[in-house]
C-alpha cells in the first residue's frame, strides 16, 4: 500500500519508466519492455536494462544456470524463444 505522501513520488517514477518485476510461483518473470510504437533502439535499450537488472538481482543462494530460457512475446501473440546465454552476452556488451 502506498502512503498518501508517497503518491507524487510514485507517479513521477511511473512516468520516468520505472517497472517492478517479480517471478511467479513457477519461476517465470513477466516484464513488459515496450509497446509496438517503440523504435528498435528503444526496445533494445529496454531489453538490455531488464537483462542487466535480472542478472544484478540474482539471489546469492542461486547456483548453476540462472536464466534457463528467454521468450519474447506480444500480449496475445506467439512467443519467440531467444538463447538466454547469447542474450546476456549481447546486452552485456552494449552496457
Amino acid at each position: 500500500m502506498i502512503a498518501a505522501e508517497d503518491i507524487p513520488r510514485a507517479i513521477e517514477e511511473a512516468r520516468a519508466g520505472r517497472i517492478e518485476f517479480r517471478n511467479d510461483k513457477t519461476g517465470n518473470v513477466h516484464v513488459p519492455i515496450g509497446k509496438v510504437s517503440f523504435d528498435v533502439e528503444k526496445l533494445h535499450g529496454n531489453m538490455s536494462t531488464v537483462m542487466e537488472a535480472l542478472v544484478r538481482n540474482k539471489p546469492t543462494g542461486a547456483k548453476g544456470i540462472y536464466l534457463r530460457r528467454l521468450v519474447l512475446t506480444s500480449t496475445m501473440g506467439p512467443g519467440v524463444r531467444v538463447d538466454a546465454n547469447a542474450a546476456q552476452g549481447m546486452f552485456a556488451a552494449v552496457l
